[in-house]
């Protein structure tokens, strides 16, 4: 395993980490509790130092997976949670960023990640009800107190991040970007790199699609979120394989797989990248893992940048309601 830095505060993690959503939230069926425990540990056995959860995964119930299997290694290992969303008998309400129930939601996480601090520490999504000044400001004064180290956003706008960094030093932004989805080479990116912050791309993989295990056959489970995703209807499934025509291209030249290359070209793309794929499956890990010993060459950079940009990728990447949440 090959190790980065998120920004300049001092935050050093593997150059990829494990994304524990889909273990037992949103991507359908929940993986039974042992064996969610034995991949998380097969992580760390295996490098992994990064471990990304939140708590409206479950609600709850990810974090609890998260702190018990992580629990042995904890001195080795850093974990990574997020607050935001308001709860009404477990279901997600709403944004909530007020710093009294930021204070409150961190309480319980430190409980159920049986710690007693937060590695990295983001905002889920920016409310707009609450200044991100005293969102800043209230996780300042929680790092002051030793509850948490490290100070992240998640889909945050540039300026919402420079707002918030003038007040606490910001060391990573979590945001989706792959190759099918590169908003933040235009939208943060230039922020990111003048300020110093990390960039931890979230469903680096495409949600799975970049793997070239999802067809126009693929049918989703009602309890999978992406059966409500316009990007995974059929049509805009069989226009978006072009780009999984090229991965599949390199990936053959390069003897590697098309997740490999996926997640070596955002590797590629700047040191303080550091992606979360996902996964249920420790071959599948393993495989991910492999991704840090690709080297795409300039020319294959090029190539991939050359053919991508022809490519036009086919509708949104969330359902109406969640799109909501994101901060333009």
């Amino acid at each position: 395993m090959k190790y980065r830095f998120l920004g300049n505060q001092g935050l050093e993690v593997s150059a990829l980490g494990l994304g524990c959503m889909g273990l037992n939230f949103s991507y359908g069926h929940a993986l039974d509790k042992k064996d969610a425990i034995t991949l998380i540990r097969s992580a760390v056995e295996r490098g992994i130092t990064f471990f990304d959860t939140a708590q409206v995964y479950g609600p709850f119930t990810n974090e609890e997976l998260v702190g018990e299997a992580l629990a042995p290694f904890r001195g080795k290992i850093e974990i990574a949670t997020k607050f935001g969303f308001n709860y009404l008998k477990g279901v997600s309400t709403g944004l909530n960023s007020k710093p009294e129930y930021i204070r409150e939601t961190v309480e319980n996480s430190l409980q159920r990640l049986k710690t007693d601090v937060i590695d990295l520490l983001y905002q889920h999504r920016v409310d707009p009800d609450v200044p991100i000044e005293e969102v800043a400001g209230t996780v300042k004064e929680l790092i002051k107190e030793g509850k948490v180290k490290y100070f992240g956003l998640s889909e945050a706008s540039a300026k919402n991040i420079r707002k918030a960094h003038a007040v606490q030093p910001v060391s990573a932004l979590q945001s989706e970007y792959s190759l099918w989805w590169r908003e933040p080479e235009t939208k943060t990116m230039s922020t990111l790199e003048e300020l110093g912050i990390g960039l931890v791309p979230y469903s680096p993989l495409g949600k799975g699609f970049l793997t070239g295990k999802i067809d126009v056959n693929t049918r989703f489970d009602s309890t999978d979120f992406r059966s409500t995703v316009p990007r995974f209807a059929p049509d805009s499934m069989a226009a978006n394989k072009k780009l999984v025509d090229l991965i599949e291209s390199i990936a053959k030249r390069k003897e590697s797989t098309p997740a490999q290359i996926a997640l070596a070209w955002l590797l590629s793309q700047r040191p303080w990248i550091v992606p979360i794929p996902g996964t249920t499956k420790i071959h599948r890990l393993e495989e991910n893992i492999g991704a840090v010993d690709v080297e795409l060459s300039q020319d294959d950079l090029i190539e991939i940048e050359s053919t991508a940009s022809l490519i036009k990728i086919e509708g949104h990447r969330y359902s109406e309601g969640s799109q909501k949440m994101i901060d333009e």
